[in-house]
């Protein structure tokens, strides 16, 4: 390992710890015992174990991206792309599933006000890259809404990936589906 380790070598081991003790146990002293480094090489990319978590969210959104360069994702609709983007998103979270629910419910201990805050934040711009990879260019009301539901139908989507891990790939895309038609949404897809 290299004195100074990136910031993808220190997620990538962290991710790897909290596959084995949970992510409330992970500690950065045993990130950086892992990679043979002290606290400071850490520190120089993440500045507490939540910039962790962040990284890990950017990660998937990088995906989501980078299936929103596919050329064959613009022949598809809208509801389509956006059903392609969200599986390359939770696609990327998949090999730390459960530990990606635990991060979750870190940010959401009481006294973590600053950690929800940022959770609203990331939803936030999740959402907004999955709008701008399915090329989504509705405006002013309508795109007010749009994404209203769209975080509606992202959450749900999310949350039922998180709670039913043996699940077919067929069946979550069958559930994004239905969340993509619920009603007001449809419409606005199909402008």
């Amino acid at each position: 390992m290299p004195r100074s380790p990136s910031a993808q070598q220190i997620l990538d081991c962290a991710l790897s710890l909290a596959d084995n003790c949970g992510w409330e146990q992970l500690h950065l002293f045993e990130v950086a015992n892992q990679l043979g480094v002290g606290l400071d090489a850490i520190a120089k990319h993440f500045r507490q174990k939540d910039d962790l978590v962040e990284a890990w969210f950017d990660r998937a959104d990088l995906a989501l991206l980078e299936r929103g360069k596919g050329g064959d994702l613009t022949a598809l609709n809208a509801e389509k792309r956006l059903e392609e983007l969200l599986m390359a998103w939770l696609s990327a979270l998949a090999p730390h599933r459960s530990v990606t629910g635990q991060m979750l419910l870190y940010k959401l201990e009481p006294g973590h006000f600053h950690l929800q805050v940022a959770g609203l934040l990331r939803i936030s711009r999740t959402v907004q890259w999955w709008r701008e990879a399915a090329q989504r260019e509705t405006l002013h009301l309508c795109r007010i809404a749009e994404e209203s539901l769209l975080t509606g139908a992202y959450l749900r989507t999310f949350v039922h990936w998180l709670r039913h891990p043996t699940e077919d790939e067929a069946d979550l895309r069958a559930l994004l589906r239905r969340q993509l038609r619920f009603g007001p949404l449809i419409l606005l897809l199909r402008r």
